[in-house]
């Protein structure tokens, strides 16, 4: 990390949670800027924003040309916002009790934690080390979901309730997909090196087709392990084996 400020790691996780805060109000002003929000106001958050950022990533990669991925992860934010427009949509559509598309953004762990999940895969396929992590954990923390920035999910999805839900880092989710709290989507197993210790980078967790619901406390493991389209998967399921199209999979 040479060549940049050193700031730290304390400081690139204060400042990392700040960058959360700053790239969300720039998406939603109305809901996460400070009042009252104003065309200025806005223009003050993406100003900070770009600061921190190319404060950031000189210092965790020095080799990246930091105003090109400074303008990608700011411009991504456009793709961001559309896409979470489903998830907020799904939410609504999902949950009976939601009452309007406000109280989704400003009260529900799913949205919190997605949201925040989606700017971290952005830093991720950029190939930025740390800030993705800090990002997620940080939603992990507050809303007790773990999802690791390196999944792929598809649009309108929607985790209900959401406490104690983790999605592994290989797993792909597609489109309409709905979770319940307590649901694991993990590795089956971790091939081992000749050095004794963890592949890193092997594809070992689930593949979710669309259209699927999976139950409070399910359990699906495993890289070969692929769930097809309109399934649903019952609570306290434990799967570690494909499921076809159209299954229902209740716990016996």
């Amino acid at each position: 990390m040479e060549g940049a400020r050193h700031i730290g790691y304390s400081g690139l996780k204060d400042q990392t949670i700040t960058l959360i805060r700053r790239l969300r109000s720039i998406m939603y002003p109305e809901i996460f800027e400070e009042c009252p929000c104003t065309a200025t106001t806005v223009i003050e958050s993406s100003v900070e924003a770009e600061q921190i950022l190319k404060e950031l990533i000189p210092w965790v990669k020095p080799e990246a040309d930091v105003q090109k991925t400074t303008e990608a992860i700011l411009s991504g934010l456009d793709g961001i916002r559309d896409i979470l427009e489903t998830d907020i949509q799904a939410a609504y559509d999902g949950d009976p009790a939601a009452r309007n598309k406000t109280e989704i953004m400003l009260a529900y762990p799913g949205f919190e934690a997605v949201s925040i999940f989606r700017i971290a895969h952005l830093l991720h396929t950029l190939d930025i080390p740390y800030i993705p992590r800090i990002m997620t954990e940080y939603a992990h923390n507050h809303t007790g979901i773990d999802i690791h920035p390196g999944a792929r999910i598809g649009s309108y999805f929607f985790i209900d309730h959401g406490t104690g839900v983790v999605i592994g880092e290989t797993t792909v989710i597609g489109n309409h997909v709905k979770l319940y709290q307590g649901v694991t989507l993990g590795a089956k197993s971790f091939p081992v090196g000749e050095d004794g210790k963890p592949v890193k980078g092997v594809d070992r967790h689930p593949k979710i087709g669309n259209n699927v619901v999976i139950y409070a406390g399910a359990t699906i493991l495993g890289g070969d392990t692929i769930i097809g389209d309109n399934s649903t998967i019952g609570g306290n399921v434990w799967l570690t084996h494909s499921v076809p199209a159209n299954s229902t999979i209740l716990r016996n």
